[in-house]
């Protein structure tokens, strides 16, 4: 006579647990291995992104229609950056922020693009009779404004305080 031996059916039970246990681990790895793999794909699309390119597809732009500037006073004369202002709100540009540079001693007026479009910082030197040269590109996503003008020591040379 042979007999059957069943299992007790906790036995069963904690068979089954584990297979289901398992299971959903081998559904959560599947789902970490998608999500590293678009991560590590979204990062290798960004960096291989060439911003140079970006740069100079915007460089080729006309100026704005509006160019939104800050004046910052980086000689230390006194009203020379409502000076400045005055002129370039006379000559249509939106002068959003005056106040004073970091330091006083700035030999040179500097104007400088932020927003990656060089032709506006070009156009506001044309305007002031700052050197081409003196116009720079700093893109800086946390400002606000086009292009910063940092008033230097040669304020005096500059066409809004220049006396033709």
């Amino acid at each position: 006579m042979t007999t059957k031996i069943k299992k007790p059916k906790s036995a069963q039970n904690g068979h089954i647990n584990a297979s289901i246990n398992s299971y959903m681990f081998n559904i959560l790895i599947f789902i970490l291995l998608t999500v590293i793999i678009y991560l590590g794909y979204s990062l290798f699309i960004k960096l291989s992104s060439n911003e140079k390119n970006d740069i100079e597809i915007r460089n080729n732009k006309k100026p704005s229609e509006i160019i939104q500037l800050e004046v910052l006073n980086g000689c230390g004369v006194s009203g020379v950056g409502d000076r400045f202002t005055d002129f370039l709100r006379a000559n249509d540009i939106d002068v959003v922020k005056i106040g004073n540079y970091i330091q006083f001693d700035v030999d040179e007026t500097i104007i400088i693009d932020r927003i990656g479009n060089k032709n506006n910082a070009l156009y506001v030197a044309n305007l002031l009779g700052v050197k081409e040269g003196n116009a720079i590109t700093q893109i800086n996503n946390d400002y606000f404004v086009d292009v910063t003008i940092i008033i230097g020591r040669d304020y005096f040379k500059q066409k809004p305080i220049k006396k033709d």
